[in-house]
């Protein structure tokens, strides 16, 4: 007899009633009916927390006050009855001390990026998963696009040939001015160091565009030159970076993140060049991929249609010609994760396959990328070494 489908429980640390990403979190997660938010500790304060719970419609009993209230309580539940993941939403500086101890108590996890704020914290985190066998994400949403997922097939079938050149880049306005001190929260945090971490602008999305260009590539960074800027006066953290990289193969790579691009809004794009071609994709215009081969008619690949590889075709939800995007990326981000879950909760999990989710290792490779942007930032030497 086949075992009765059971939604996956979902506690959450932080992404109150009124933070953005918190509720992107949880319409990601429950989107395909396959999750319930049912649990969460939603503010950094007591009081802001429970309010948070009961406007999110939080049973009293499982709207907690602190993440340490919902650890311990959870943990008392029986098997069955507490979470089965949690989610943590909050300023970066809170990652790793709650990804840590839910973690270490059995929990699976999804977090937001970057990971943690120091390589130590990343290798501890990757112990903890390699001993306790939880399933951990880290949200790198992006890799979700079916149209990411037909790029990274393409490349993987020698479509392009051998890469050769790689240009990402990550296009923002929203910090040309000094707007923490305005009163955004957002930016307040981000471009605190305390919280945000060491390095601003390039943390924050050029963190994305690292995972998007080893995603899609299968490549991983070798050494980088980087040159940060901090435009805006009385800034801590940088709002502007321009990096020349070498990747393992031997192909070159430039990588730019800027927040300080006015006008700009959200443009993340991604060129991938090889012998024979090269792919090219955009994220405010998600739905579609180019893929020009030399002496042939440019090709216009369109989700949601039957020649897309198995991966596009299982990431994509409603027909072709109906647009998809943002929130269907981040909820196929949970659907990989889920399905380890629910794998680990019948004792037969799978080794992750290619682009199922972003893994502690994921997350740990762009904490590595960070600390080294920052550190060839401030060097004499033209090339610093990843390893």
């Amino acid at each position: 007899m086949s075992e009765v489908f059971r939604k996956l429980k979902m506690g959450m640390v932080g992404g109150g009633k009124d933070a953005f990403i918190g509720a992107v979190h949880r319409s990601a997660a429950t989107m395909d009916g396959r999750a319930e938010f049912v649990a969460g500790a939603l503010s950094s304060t007591p009081d802001k927390a429970r309010e948070s719970g009961r406007a999110l419609g939080l049973a009293d009993d499982r709207n907690y006050g602190s993440w340490e209230e919902m650890l311990e309580k959870e943990s008392a539940r029986p098997e069955g009855e507490r979470i089965d993941f949690v989610s943590i939403v909050t300023p970066n500086h809170m990652h790793f001390p709650v990804a840590e101890a839910f973690a270490e108590a059995g929990f699976n996890v999804v977090c937001d990026k970057p990971l943690v704020h120091t390589s130590e914290q990343a290798r501890e985190l990757t112990e903890i998963v390699d001993r306790t066998g939880v399933v951990f994400a880290v949200t790198y949403n992006y890799t979700g696009y079916p149209m990411v997922k037909q790029a990274r097939h393409l490349i993987r079938e020698g479509r392009i040939g051998d890469i050769r050149k790689v240009i990402v880049e990550y296009n923002q306005g929203w910090l040309a001015t000094r707007l923490e001190e305005d009163g955004a929260k957002q930016a307040e945090w981000r471009t605190d160091p305390q919280r945000s971490g060491i390095a601003g602008a390039m943390g924050d999305i050029g963190s994305h565009a690292e995972n998007l260009l080893s995603c899609v590539t299968g490549l991983e960074i070798s050494q980088i030159c980087a040159d940060l800027t901090t435009f805006v006066p009385g800034r801590r953290l940088d709002d502007d970076g321009n990096l020349l990289l070498r990747l393992e193969n031997g192909a070159r790579g430039i990588l730019f993140a800027s927040q300080i691009e006015a006008g700009e809004e959200n443009d993340l794009r991604l060129r991938v060049y090889g012998a024979e071609g090269g792919l090219e994709w955009r994220q405010e215009n998600p739905n579609y991929l180019r893929l020009k081969l030399s002496g042939q008619p440019e090709q216009l690949f369109k989700r949601g249609n039957d020649y897309l590889c198995e991966e596009a075709r299982d990431a994509t939800r409603i027909p072709f010609g109906h647009p998809e995007g943002f929130f269907e990326a981040f909820a196929n981000v949970y659907l990989g994760a889920m399905k380890a879950m629910r794998a680990r909760g019948a004792g037969t999990v799978p080794e992750k396959e290619a682009g199922d989710y972003p893994t502690v290792c994921d997350g740990a490779r762009g904490v590595r990328f960070i600390e080294k942007t920052v550190e060839s930032a401030g060097s004499d030497r033209k090339w610093t070494e990843m390893a």
